[in-house]
């Protein structure tokens, strides 16, 4: 019975193509990639608890466009298969392994990322989306995630566009409702039904070989009598300790990239205001990954004030043929008191596609876009994401062996921005600061099997300063260097 059904709307699909082509080209279009992981993750905790985990996870993401002439198609993207090796179809909850992927069916069926529909309007020179679709800014430091809304790309002269755009980001307590009082509350707590809503604005311009971004948003969360916010007490994935809640962010910047005979350059300045209006008498709260269990230290405390900023440069430079040379240098804000004053904020949400080191920040968190490979800023180690309190200098090669075969490798020095504290489960000691954070060597090559289908070996190496082992642990007692081997098959079709 399936066989047939599949055969009638095959059929149906290729007549009803044949037919539209006298008046409208229809066409189906589609592409995908097949990624798996292999990974040894060793001494996260650097000595403080037994850690080795050593395990596979794969993804399989397909994306398909369904267009109808040359101004409008519908397009989705679709994950299947996902999951670690060894614990498919395990029951998701908010506690344990799974718990830490939402309610994305990872381990079911498909889950549908993006799901939109795409049309230009000539007429006004103007084309929109509508649904559910990627939103990020920059080099997604500050926003890279996937929301639901619509937004406007106005075409400015041949090669420039100003984007507009609104976000819904909650619902309240996952309801319609848009009362300040609900009953009962969502299991975490929260009783206020009102929104969280994202506002967008960019501008994208390309004069001889720069291209240029300049951004803006507004993020305003209005449910948080109840004293919860949806950043970051909707997410799950916990933050580093002493994480502000977000009631109202502003944020302003500008990315680009420069190309000058041999030398590249992508650079980005952003800044964050916003308010934390939250008053909270405690450093407590629950964790984002469990409904139950409690965090003594997870909230910072502040005068409702909340700013930031990130600082960005990568160079690249092609001595050689086979050979080039890069500089990465970065700066994010931090907090210089965890116990009063303005709270630091470095971006709006992220799901870490930042990349700067195999370790320190190679944190690709496992929300919607699936179970990935993660560094120290996963929610069991929590250390920073992104450039948050952190300044690094890093200096890397790039060797072409062959047409197949490429190496990569680099040394990065991490210092904190402002200092890191001890802490116990009563809270900071401010007795006790730190900056050092330590450095990394990383190695990673690439070969190529055929032209789509890649293998890939990493290796990271982070010897830990004082600093990261406050963030990390409390305390200095750790006595062990995290290190890492990664290997992943790629293939693109």
């Amino acid at each position: 019975m399936k066989k047939m059904l599949c055969t009638i709307v095959f059929f149906l699909f290729a007549v009803q193509i044949n037919f539209a082509q006298d008046v409208i080209k229809t066409e189906l279009k589609f592409n995908g990639l097949y990624n798996a992981w292999g990974q040894m993750q060793n001494d996260f905790t650097m000595g403080k608890t037994e850690y080795r985990d050593h395990y596979f996870v794969q993804m399989f993401r397909l994306n398909f466009s369904f267009n109808y002439g040359d101004n409008l198609k519908a397009i989705t993207r679709f994950d299947l298969g996902q999951g670690w090796w060894g614990v498919d179809n395990e029951t998701p909850t908010y506690s344990g392994a799974s718990g830490m992927f939402d309610n994305k069916d990872t381990h079911y069926l498909l889950h549908v990322d993006h799901a939109y529909i795409w049309f230009n309007v000539p007429s006004i020179s103007t084309a929109f989306n509508v649904g559910r679709f990627n939103w990020s800014a920059g080099n997604k430091l500050v926003l890279d995630n996937n929301y639901d809304g619509i937004s406007a790309q106005i075409k400015v002269g041949e090669t420039d566009n100003i984007k507009i755009g609104a976000a819904k980001i909650s619902e309240g307590v996952l309801s319609i409702s848009d009362l300040p009082k609900v009953s009962p509350p969502d299991s975490k707590g929260g009783y206020d039904a009102r929104d969280a809503n994202l506002f967008t604005a960019s501008y994208n311009t390309k004069f001889a070989a720069t291209n240029l971004e300049f951004y803006g948003m507004y993020y305003n969360d209005a449910s948080i009598n109840d004293s919860t916010a949806y950043l970051i007490d909707g997410i799950y994935y916990n933050r580093p300790r002493f994480t502000p809640q977000v009631t109202s962010l502003g944020i302003v910047g500008a990315a680009g990239t420069t190309k000058i005979d041999k030398l590249t350059l992508n650079y980005e300045a952003n800044y964050l205001i916003g308010k934390d209006d939250i008053n909270n008498q405690t450093y407590a709260g629950k964790l984002n990954t469990s409904t139950t269990a409690l965090d003594p230290l997870k909230y910072d405390k502040n005068n409702s004030d909340l700013a930031g900023y990130n600082l960005y440069l990568k160079l690249d430079y092609a001595a050689a043929d086979a050979v080039s040379v890069g500089l990465v240098a970065g700066m994010g804000s931090g907090d210089d008191d965890p116990t009063s004053g303005k709270g630091n904020v470095n971006k709006l949400r992220t799901a870490g596609f930042f990349y700067l080191t195999e370790m320190w920040e190679d944190s690709i968190m496992p929300d919607e876009e699936g179970i990935t490979p993660q560094g120290l800023g996963a929610p069991n180690i929590r250390a920073y994401r992104e450039l948050e309190n952190t300044t690094a200098l890093q200096v890397n090669s790039t060797i072409t062996l062959n047409p197949k075969w490429k190496l990569f490798g680099s040394f990065t020095y991490l210092r904190s921005t402002k200092s890191v504290y001890a802490w116990t489960s009563a809270g900071p000691d401010l007795s006790k600061a730190a900056s050092d954070l330590g450095w990394e060597v990383d190695l990673k090559t690439d070969y190529k099997i055929y032209d789509n289908l890649t293998f890939t070996f990493r290796a990271g190496y982070f010897s830990p300063g004082t600093a990261a082992k406050y963030l990390i642990l409390g305390s200095d007692t750790g006595h062990l260097s995290p290190w890492e081997l990664k290997s992943e098959i790629t293939f693109v079709f």
